[in-house]
């Protein structure tokens, strides 16, 4: 299974924009420069009341699709 580390810098108004639907994707880059595009609804896992900040792990399957996301330490 592919996996992309990427880092994530989410104020949480973006999250409530994200969460609310108004945003359907989010946008960002690996930590080695590609841009990863991946479904919003998947920082409902990892997001806190002071939105999204840190370095994660994505995981997609073999066709592409998002799979996971958890944070690395």
């Amino acid at each position: 299974m592919p996996a992309i580390d990427v880092i994530i810098e989410l104020s949480h108004d973006a999250c409530l924009a994200h969460y609310e639907g108004r945003v359907a994707q989010v946008h960002t880059r690996s930590l080695d420069g590609r841009r990863v595009v991946f479904p919003a609804e998947a920082l409902r896992r990892v997001v806190t009341r002071d939105g999204v900040h840190g370095t994660f792990r994505l995981t997609f399957s073999e066709e592409g699709r998002f799979e996971s996301i958890r944070p690395l330490a």
